[in-house]
């Protein structure tokens, strides 16, 4: 029962981490992206206080991390255990790619200060959107097929207890 538990939080939390991280690649960036500086720091300050939350710390981003070593430890010896344990490889890159990359961008933004006092257009220069970017994308390339393995691992669990 625990096995079946911790992979099904695994996969649950994963898919929810996966898809914040491709929500921001495919829409919130883009949408930035287009907008004017002062605008793009505002929104960007607010979106980011906003995700700093335990609905998302401990549910999405470090429930998926834990669940996913949980389900490997409990699944030791049994055919999903490769799985799971690829899956906590291709998520702990997007894990480390967040603390080194992602959280000192967005620290950054948030310590400029009010946007209707600071010089905006230089925040967002030195914001550095395209390398975000591309570590964000690093992320959703790690997350969704650790979603996909974890589901895998889930039809392996499956079938052993069928």
């Amino acid at each position: 029962m625990l096995r079946t538990t911790t992979l099904m939080g695994a996969t649950l939390t994963m898919g929810l981490v996966a898809g914040v991280f491709a929500l921001y690649a495919h829409t919130i960036m883009p949408g930035l992206r287009k907008t004017d500086d002062r605008t793009f720091v505002t929104a960007f300050q607010q979106t980011d206080r906003a995700i700093i939350n335990p609905w998302f710390m401990i549910t999405a981003f470090g429930g998926a991390f834990v669940l996913t070593l949980v389900a490997g430890i409990t699944n030791r010896g049994t055919p999903a255990f490769g799985w799971i344990a690829a899956a906590f490889g291709l998520y702990l890159i997007a894990v480390i790619i967040t603390v080194a990359v992602n959280v000192p961008l967005n620290d950054a933004i948030k310590a400029a200060g009010d946007p209707a006092r600071i010089d905006v257009a230089q925040v967002r220069a030195q914001f550095n959107e395209a390398r975000r970017a591309a570590a964000n994308l690093v992320r959703v390339a790690t997350s969704v097929p650790a979603f996909g393995l974890l589901a895998w691992a889930l039809v392996l669990g499956g079938r052993a207890t069928a």
